[in-house]
């Protein structure tokens, strides 16, 4: 059999074993469902260092190091992050408008899962299924295919031991555009979490089903005049070699405000960054991207000796980032784009209105709606962009590249960063469990069109029933029951569940 025909077969075999486990899952207790999540993240951070190791041997991408502190994190973080969260029966009650909330699960989540974070994405997206009762099934890149496999039968056999009905999650082992197009289109799929390039997040959407869709980052990091330099410049930094810039948060351009320049130029130095000028400027911009602006994959996640050898620029061999300083944004300026690698662009600006229009500049070049930070002391210059950037998540003085994520500060723990409508988005927050459930309503009456007690009875044919017909003396065909009754058994239920 052809390899696509084969992955079609094999995507529609493992979409039926997932519904009829997720038909059993569903009528699991929030305590059962906890039991295997709390399995998973327990499995997952056991084994982070291994599979940090297998996927950058497998890939070529970043560093083991920095990608087991990705595993764990999609483990214990977000397990942590969402371990109280209800997922089961009624999870909210709101006395004041009579509201019960009742969660009910998706059914099965087709995840896309990129190369460059494969196996902490795998994870993080069986972990935030699991917990609202989906199923999972996972369509991996074909250059991260064994590690993504490898993670995923991490997380699902420490599931099954847990008591998880097998099938409930699965990752195919032959993965193609068709078959990947046929998870995504097949009538037994829910809902679709594409994480990867914006060809994939289109084809989602494309696709007819819901989905949650990421978008590109290229993420401006503003030093204004009055922030200490040297946290500013360690967080990008650090933010751009972590795993070797291949976060979609990572720092993608350091936007520097002029009376600052010097000691931030000093700071990176003191830091090891190699600042690259004149001949080798052209030589790294014709490395990176290709003439039609285009990403050279294979640089995706190197070293940047790695990178500056391949350029053929002279660098330290302690270099810790590439930086190259522009003049402006756009075509001609090949390295304003996101670039996914510890090479950063730099820009020199005049005060915080000049940085506001060059950070705009940047996010609508190619990373609209994702992330920008900022740092600042100033309180109202701090506020002043959180109001004007088309960015959804504004980080102040704090690390993008795992800042975004919601390592560093209160955000929701999440590997799926949605960029809202601004970058072709429906949602604009960090994805995680609680956008996996349906929410079913219990509404009882707070408005009564007919009181208890009012002479006159609204016909039920007038709803469309007219065998549900009110009698002379109150009653309700078939039920047996005044309207007395019906308020009387409400407000007994309202008791017992504590809204009144």
């Amino acid at each position: 059999m052809d390899n696509d025909l084969q992955s079609i077969q094999e995507v529609r075999d493992a979409l039926h074993a997932a519904h009829e486990a997720q038909q059993q899952f569903r009528s699991f207790t929030q305590e059962q469902v906890d039991r295997i999540c709390a399995a998973m993240a327990e499995a997952g951070t056991a084994e982070a260092a291994r599979l940090g190791r297998l996927a950058t041997e497998e890939t070529g991408f970043g560093r083991p190091g920095d990608k087991e502190q990705k595993n764990i994190f999609a483990t214990q973080r977000v397990w942590e992050s969402i371990a109280a969260l209800k997922t089961v029966g009624v999870i909210r009650e709101d006395a004041e408008r009579k509201l019960v909330h009742i969660a009910e699960p998706m059914g099965i989540v087709a995840a896309l899962i990129p190369s460059t974070n494969p196996t902490s994405t795998v994870m993080f997206k069986a972990l935030i299924s699991v917990k609202a009762r989906n199923a999972i099934v996972a369509s991996p890149h074909p250059k991260a295919l064994r590690c993504t496999r490898e993670a995923m039968n991490v997380v699902r056999d420490a599931a099954e031991r847990a008591g998880a009905p097998r099938a409930l999650m699965a990752c195919l082992g032959v993965p193609t555009q068709e078959g990947t197009a046929e998870l995504m289109r097949h009538k037994l799929t829910s809902i679709i979490l594409a994480t990867g390039s914006n060809a994939m997040v289109r084809a989602a959407y494309s696709s007819g089903k819901p989905a949650y869709g990421v978008g590109a980052g290229n993420v401006p990091a503003f030093i204004e005049r009055t922030a200490d330099v040297e946290k500013a410049v360690a967080d990008i930094l650090s933010g751009k070699q972590f795993d070797y810039g291949v976060l979609c948060s990572t720092e993608s351009a350091l936007i520097c405000d002029a009376p600052v320049k010097a000691q931030v130029v000093d700071a990176c130095r003191r830091r090891h960054a190699h600042f690259v000028v004149g001949e080798d400027l052209e030589k790294l911009s014709r490395l990176m991207f290709d003439g039609r602006g285009a990403l050279n994959p294979g640089m995706v996640g190197r070293s940047p000796l790695y990178i500056a050898r391949a350029a053929g620029i002279s660098v330290p061999e302690d270099v810790t980032v590439l930086i190259a300083e522009l003049e402006g944004v756009g075509k001609p300026y090949p390295l304003s784009r996101e670039k996914l690698s510890p090479v950063l662009s730099m820009y020199t600006v005049d005060g915080w209105r000049s940085a506001c229009h060059r950070c705009i500049e940047l996010l609508e070049f190619g990373g609209i709606g994702h992330t920008m930070s900022i740092h600042s002391r100033d309180n109202d210059i701090i506020m002043k962009f959180a109001m004007e950037k088309p960015a959804f998540r504004i980080l102040v003085n704090t690390q993008s590249a795992l800042g975004a994520v919601g390592y560093t500060n209160g955000l929701d723990p999440s590997l799926t960063l949605g960029p809202g409508t601004w970058g072709g988005s429906i949602i604009s927050e960090n994805v995680t469990a609680r956008h996996l459930m349906n929410i079913k309503k219990l509404a009882f009456e707070t408005r009564p069109l007919n009181p208890p007690g009012s002479p006159t009875a609204v016909p039920a044919h007038a709803h469309g029933d007219p065998a549900r017909e009110a009698t002379s003396d109150g009653m309700i065909y078939g039920t047996g029951l005044t309207a007395e009754d019906v308020d009387r058994y409400a407000r007994q239920f309202a008791r017992e569940r504590g809204t009144v």
